[in-house]
């Protein structure tokens, strides 16, 4: 009997709104399945024939215990999305091997622990010409611990970059592309690699607004249907990626000066898949997922 593993964490438990109907999808269809924790060692992996990674949303702080955890998981189950991948998305110096393939993504410029973060500030600003940038850790998500900036802050965002380096961390700067403002960011859903749906993300950001410090930052979400510059951005993306058999990916796009498209982050791990938002979007997943555990199981027909 087909059994799966939803994998969450402790602190992210009653806040993953993609759960519930999830969960209605696999039960329709006669799945069983667990909830559990990514670092509950109590769990026996090897009763579950898939594990599909979902709210581990405390992993940040966490990294290596995390990754440990997901190899040991990949070595006792089939994992989804796979270990490799994993290890790669977790940290955002990924969009430097994306924009090598030749992904159109948001320029980043990264400060390695022991870097002077004002020197590395004042070349990212002689680089770029935009008004305002963002400041954030390379492992990071849901916006923790990210900030954006003016230009003449330099000082105030040189102490950001200082705090995350003193705890070891890797920071990345960005333009701040200022339609996210008038447009939002197009987050763009795929399980196997076909498109499901697409949701608008308001602007998150705020000037003069410190970063959160919970587990992620309330976002405004809504329907959106992509255009097809944006379709043809994310195919692109996860076309160059050197991953193939994802059973699921969001890529997250913001539109630049020139109006193009432009990859902001592919997520991998552990995204939000905003079911909500699209009609049937959670029983695409859940058979996506059969589907997947057939090809991993050499079942499939």
């Amino acid at each position: 009997m087909t059994r799966f593993a939803l994998v969450t964490a402790a602190a992210a438990r009653g806040l993953d709104e993609d759960l519930p109907p999830l969960e209605l999808a696999l039960k329709s269809r006669s799945i069983n399945y667990s909830v559990v924790d990514w670092d509950d060692a109590q769990v026996d992996w090897t009763a579950f024939d898939l594990a599909i990674l979902r709210s581990t949303w405390d992993y940040t702080s966490r990294v290596r215990e995390f990754l440990s955890s997901v190899q040991r998981i990949s070595q006792q189950t089939r994992l989804a999305n796979p270990f490799e991948v994993i290890a790669w998305n977790t940290d955002k110096h990924y969009l430097r091997d994306l924009a090598a393939r030749g992904c159109a993504t948001v320029r980043s410029c990264f400060v390695e622990p022991g870097e002077s973060g004002l020197g590395r500030l004042r070349v990212f600003l002689a680089q770029n010409e935009a008004a305002e940038f963002v400041v954030k850790p390379a492992i990071g998500a849901g916006s923790k611990d990210t900030q954006r900036y003016r230009r003449t802050e330099l000082r105030r965002a040189a102490d950001h970059i200082r705090r995350l380096s003193a705890a070891g961390r890797s920071v990345v700067l960005q333009p701040y592309l200022g339609s996210v403002d008038r447009e939002g960011e197009t987050a763009l859903i795929y399980f196997r690699g076909n498109f499901s749906h697409a949701i608008r993300k308001g602007p998150l950001l705020r000037l003069d607004q410190d970063a959160t410090r919970a587990l992620f930052a309330p976002e405004h979400i809504t329907p959106r249907t992509p255009a097809e510059d944006e379709l043809n951005c994310a195919r692109g993306a996860l076309e160059v990626m050197p991953f193939s058999e994802l059973l699921y990916a969001r890529v997250d796009l913001i539109r630049d000066a020139n109006d193009a498209p432009r990859v902001l982050e592919v997520e991998l791990t552990e995204p939000s898949l905003f079911f909500d938002q699209a009609p049937d979007s959670a029983g695409r997943m859940a058979d996506a997922a059969v589907a997947h555990l057939a090809k991993l199981a050499g079942t499939e027909l």
